[in-house]
């Protein structure tokens, strides 16, 4: 037996859930900043208090993916319960963000956010890879990215909509987060949980016989490891524990002695860390057997090929997105609008724009994302995601040319192709690449390699800022542009061979 295709209108449906979640996800990416400098955080802190955002990614969704492989409820299945309690946490945390009191306030409640956001988005890509065949795997994810571009579309422009349109004041004083931020965020809350909503009791999934019954899940039957495999496993485990202690040791240690800026014990603390952490799974598995904990150790070492190939495109294309959320808001405020008060009329102008700019490559992520299929048909899945990073990359680049805001929206329209296709592409590829029994497992860990590029951000953009431009966020986006033109050129090194229907 075969999955059998789905029509338009129900992948639409299984699909529908991203734009509340996209909502929400980009009404944090375009205001946290401005939330946390009008709550009196420091240009060059910035990142460090981002990082609250993809540590939670890094903790929950491998962990959310691990039990919802193993989840199954009568009613809701096995990925809707997820998508179900992170959307009523999530609208929760939108409402409490914009009336945050203090800076350490706010920070803390984007953690909860974020934490809530990826309990309900990692299910969601694993939802596609158990619902779909092969051949509709592409259209799957172009409809995720579809509705992610739309979400953002509106999410992004809220508070231009609400200060231009309807005369709701976006500034405030100081201290005071302005009332256009406070009812976007508001209405990100509503959308973000009925959308989630429509899509659990709009949707069905397979249940684990039904799962068991298919072909592409009879290769997938679980193997029992001789001993000595087993004692391979706890070997490699050590193995690659102590290397990265040592060098998580030998990296703090150089920190301490240069008395370097602290944000890089951010990286050289979690290298250490995640060897502490392989030691610790080599040391259950060899004492106690196998548990939740060193199998989700273990499975980080013995990942498919093809993922690990897609890890390396990841690492640029995330780190250059990273760094323009970071950013953005301060390099036009600065080097376009010429203020950096964040009291000033025209600073929050300036910010009001960078809204505008990010539905604008939502907006045109939303276009192209039945596009890319397309293309991929006559050409390749990675060659049309080499093509569309390239733009991206482009896009990034050439904010440094144009001095006028309006021309800014050429430099969106290739950030937006670029993020249909970071959306969609490396997801399509490594779908089919994945066990089917660990779909959810390997979706949350592929999340690593969007979360490590923006620990990595965050560490090092600030002491690069500091110490090589004076400050000047401007080249925080230069570096972004050029990292993504790298992940573009390392899509060729990805391994894909996979059938593509557009038309059924």
């Amino acid at each position: 037996m075969n999955k059998r295709k789905l029509s338009f209108w129900e992948i639409w449906n299984m699909s529908f859930g991203f734009l509340g979640i996209q909502f929400g996800f980009a009404l944090q990416n375009a205001n946290t900043s401005r939330i946390f400098e009008t709550l009196g955080a420091e240009v060059d802190e910035l990142a460090v208090f981002w990082l609250a955002a993809p540590i939670t990614g890094l903790l929950v969704q491998p962990i959310i993916g691990y039990f919802s492989d193993r989840t199954w409820h009568s009613k809701l299945g096995r990925r809707r319960p997820y998508f179900l309690v992170g959307a009523i946490l999530s609208s929760i945390a939108l409402c409490v963000m914009p009336n945050s009191p203090t800076l350490w306030v706010a920070i803390g409640t984007l953690w909860i956010m974020d934490s809530s956001i990826n309990i309900s988005m990692e299910p969601f890509r694993a939802f596609v890879g158990d619902n779909l065949p092969e051949s509709q795997r592409t259209k799957g994810f172009a409809m995720q990215s579809f509705f992610i571009g739309l979400g953002a579309v509106v999410g992004s422009a809220l508070p231009y909509i609400f200060t231009n349109w309807l005369g709701i004041s976006n500034t405030a004083a100081e201290g005071v987060i302005p009332d256009s931020v406070k009812w976007s965020f508001y209405i990100g809350a509503v959308v973000f949980l009925a959308a989630v909503l429509w899509t659990v009791f709009s949707s069905k999934e397979y249940s684990p016989e039904e799962l068991d019954s298919f072909e592409d899940h009879k290769t997938d039957a679980t193997v029992e490891l001789t001993s000595q495999e087993n004692d391979g496993r706890i070997e490699k485990l050590k193995k690659a524990g102590s290397i990265m202690t040592v060098f998580g040791m030998i990296l703090n240690a150089g920190l301490i002695y240069l008395r370097l800026d602290k944000e890089l014990y951010i990286l050289s603390g979690g290298i250490l860390f995640v060897g502490i952490l392989f030691l610790l799974a080599a040391f259950v598995r060899q004492s106690s057997g196998i548990n939740g904990f060193v199998t989700i150790m273990t499975d980080l070492l013995y990942m498919p090929k093809t993922m690990k190939q897609l890890a390396v495109v990841q690492f640029f294309s995330w780190f250059a997105l990273f760094s323009m959320w970071i950013y953005t808001t301060q390099a036009v405020t600065s080097y376009v609008y010429g203020s950096t008060d964040p009291t000033s009329q025209l600073y929050n102008d300036g910010a009001d724009w960078v809204t505008v700019l990010f539905a604008v490559y939502n907006g045109v992520a939303a276009l192209v994302a039945f596009l890319l299929p397309v293309i991929a048909k006559f050409t390749s899945r990675k060659i049309t995601h080499l093509i569309s990073l390239i733009l991206g990359g482009l896009g990034l680049l050439s904010i440094t040319i144009f001095k006028t805001p309006e021309l800014l929206i050429i430099s969106m329209i290739g950030v937006g192709i670029a993020w249909a296709s970071i959306l969609s592409m490396p997801y399509a590829m490594l779908a089919g690449a994945l066990p089917p029994k660990k779909m959810g497992y390997y979706m949350g860990v592929f999340n690593f390699f969007i979360v490590i590029p923006q620990i990595v951000a965050a560490s090092i953009l600030g002491f690069l800022l500091n110490t090589f431009f004076n400050s000047e966020t401007i080249y925080a986006l230069i570096i972004g542009g050029v990292s993504m033109v790298i992940s573009g050129i390392l899509t060729l090194i990805v391994s894909d061979e996979a059938t593509i229907e557009i038309n059924d």
